[in-house]
C-alpha cells in the first residue's frame, strides 16, 4: 500500500457540499485533499444532471444563502454560463438558477486549486485506520492501487454517510416508520426543444399546469423570465399512462430550461422501493433509469406541444439519489424544526426551501410549507460523538427524513459545506476537535466570508 503526503483536511466527495468544503478548508490556509469518485467536480449538479439550483432565496424573496455559493454564480454570470437567479415560473421557489454544467466543473476545479487545494479524481474512499496518536488515516482506492494518507479533520461529503458509517456512528435511513427512502430519478437532457410553443400552450392552456402558488401569478412569472421552469403536460400525461405508453409512477412532467435556449432537463423519472448504498440495488436504479428516460423521451416527442422536434443529447452519467444514509449527530433537526422555524445557538447555514418529499411508494409528491419563511442548520448537526475528527458535510448531517428533504437541495448543502470547511481549517490549525472550535470564531470568519447567519 502506497502512502501519500499528509494534509490538514480530507474531504470526501466533490458535490455541491464538499466542492464547497474543500475551497473554504484550503482558502482558510488548510492543507486540503479532495477525493472525487467521478472524473469532475459538481456532485448532482453535473453527475446527476440536476438543474437548475434551487433556491438561493426563501418564499419572500430573502437570501439566505451567499458566501462561497453565491461567489460561484457570480463567476459563472461573468462568463455567461447562468443568467444568475431567476423567477421560478412553477412558482414552487422564488428563484431558481439555472447553470451550464461543463463551466460549472471548471469553475469548481479553479477555485479549489487556485487556493492551493488538491484534487484527485476516479478515486474512492476505502476505509479508515489510526496512527498510534489517534491521527486519522485515510485509505483511498484509484488506478494506482491502495493509498493511505494521514490528516487532522476529515469530512464526509459522499452524499451516503460513506465515512461516518465506516467510523461507526450510529446511522438512520429513511421513514422512521419503515425505512422507505425517497426515490431516484435519472434526469434526461433534450435539445431542439420549441419554448416559444410550450410558452404559447401555457398561455392558452394553464390549467394543465401546476403553479404553487396559482396559474395568475404562474403566467405573471412566465413573462418575466429568461429560462422555463413548468410542471405539467397532465392530462397527456394521464392519457398515456392508461394506454399503458408511460409507467412512470409520477403526477406529469417537470422540466427546466438550461442557458442554452431550447436545451432543457426533465426531472420526471422516478425509481421506487431501491437502497443507493447497495451496489446491487443502484446497479438495478441505473437500468430503471435509463429505461424511463426511454420512455420519457418517446412519450414527449408524441404527446407534449414543443418537445415533437426534440433532441436527446444524453442521460445524466449517474441516477440522482435523494435519500440514503444520515448520521446521528450531537443535534437531529426535525421537520419542526424546519417548519417552525426554531432559533439555535450555534446556527451555520440557513434555509428557505419547503419540506419536498418525493413519495417512495406512490406517485405524488408531498410539500409541507414553511410556517417560518427561513430556518436554521445547526452546528451540532454536523458533529458526531466519535470519532471527535469526523465533520459531516450535505445531505447526510444529522437530521430526519423530513428536515432533510427540506434542506437538501443544492444551495442550502453548499452553505452547509462551506462551514464545515471552515471549522475543519480551524480544528487543524488549533490542533482540536472541530467540537472544541468556540462557535462564535467560527461564525465570525463565516461572515467575513459573506455567509448569510443571523
Amino acid at each position: 500500500m502506497r502512502t501519500e503526503r499528509d494534509y490538514d483536511v480530507a474531504v470526501i466527495g466533490g458535490g455541491p457540499s464538499g466542492s464547497m468544503a474543500a475551497i473554504a478548508a484550503a482558502r482558510a490556509g488548510a492543507r486540503t485533499l479532495l477525493i472525487e469518485k467521478h472524473a469532475f467536480l459538481g456532485g448532482s449538479l453535473t453527475a446527476m444532471g440536476v438543474g437548475p439550483m434551487m433556491s438561493f432565496h426563501n418564499r419572500q424573496g430573502d437570501t439566505v444563502v451567499g458566501g462561497i455559493p453565491e461567489e460561484l454564480v457570480q463567476r459563472l454570470m461573468a462568463t455567461g454560463a447562468s443568467p444568475g437567479h431567476i423567477a421560478d415560473s412553477t412558482t414552487y421557489c422564488f428563484s431558481v438558477t439555472p447553470f451550464d454544467s461543463e463551466a460549472l466543473k471548471i469553475t469548481l476545479e479553479t477555485m479549489l486549486t487556485e487556493t492551493g487545494g488538491e484534487l484527485l479524481f476516479h478515486s474512492h474512499f476505502a476505509g479508515l485506520g489510526g496512527a498510534g496518536d489517534g491521527t486519522p488515516i485515510v485509505r483511498i482506492c484509484n488506478k494506482g492501487g491502495l493509498s493511505e494518507f494521514s490528516c487532522r479533520v476529515v469530512i464526509d461529503a459522499s452524499g451516503d454517510g460513506d465515512v461516518c458509517a465506516a467510523a461507526g456512528v450510529r446511522m438512520e435511513k429513511g421513514r422512521r416508520t419503515d425505512g422507505a427512502l425517497q426515490p431516484m430519478t435519472m434526469n434526461l437532457k433534450l435539445a431542439n426543444v420549441d419554448t416559444a410553443r410550450i410558452r404559447a400552450y401555457v398561455r392558452e392552456d394553464p390549467q394543465n399546469f401546476e403553479f404553487e402558488h396559482g396559474a395568475e401569478e404562474g403566467l405573471r412569472r412566465l413573462e418575466r423570465t429568461s429560462q422555463l421552469s413548468l410542471k405539467g403536460y397532465f392530462r397527456e400525461w394521464e392519457a398515456a399512462r392508461a394506454r399503458g405508453e408511460v409507467n412512470i409512477p409520477r403526477e406529469g412532467v417537470l422540466f427546466f430550461e438550461t442557458p442554452t435556449p431550447g436545451v432543457v432537463i426533465v426531472n420526471t423519472t422516478r425509481v421506487q422501493g431501491l437502497d443507493g448504498t447497495d451496489p446491487r440495488q443502484l446497479s438495478l436504479a441505473e437500468m430503471q433509469g435509463r429505461r424511463q428516460c426511454s420512455e420519457l423521451y418517446a412519450f414527449l416527442r408524441r404527446h407534449a406541444r414543443g418537445f415533437e422536434h426534440a433532441v436527446r443529447m444524453d442521460s445524466a452519467a449517474q441516477i440522482g439519489v435523494r435519500e440514503t444514509r444520515r448520521a446521528v449527530g450531537l443535534h437531529t433537526l426535525s421537520g419542526a424544526d424546519i417548519l417552525e422555524g426554531r432559533q439555535f445557538p450555534d446556527p451555520i447555514a440557513l434555509g428557505g426551501y419547503p419540506i419536498d418529499i418525493h413519495s417512495p411508494d406512490q406517485a405524488k409528491t408531498n410539500t409541507q410549507a414553511l410556517g417560518a419563511t427561513t430556518y436554521q442548520i445547526p452546528l451540532r448537526c454536523l458533529l458526531v460523538e466519535r470519532p471527535d475528527y469526523l465533520i459531516v458535510a450535505g445531505r447526510c448531517v444529522s437530521a430526519t427524513h423530513e428536515a432533510m428533504a427540506a434542506f437538501r437541495v443544492t444551495p442550502i448543502v453548499m452553505a452547509i459545506g462551506q462551514a464545515a470547511g471552515t471549522l475543519a481549517a480551524l480544528a487543524a490549525q488549533r490542533g482540536t476537535a472541530p467540537s472544541q472550535v468556540p462557535y462564535d470564531v467560527l461564525k465570525k470568519v463565516l461572515v467575513a466570508n459573506g455567509a448569510l447567519l443571523p
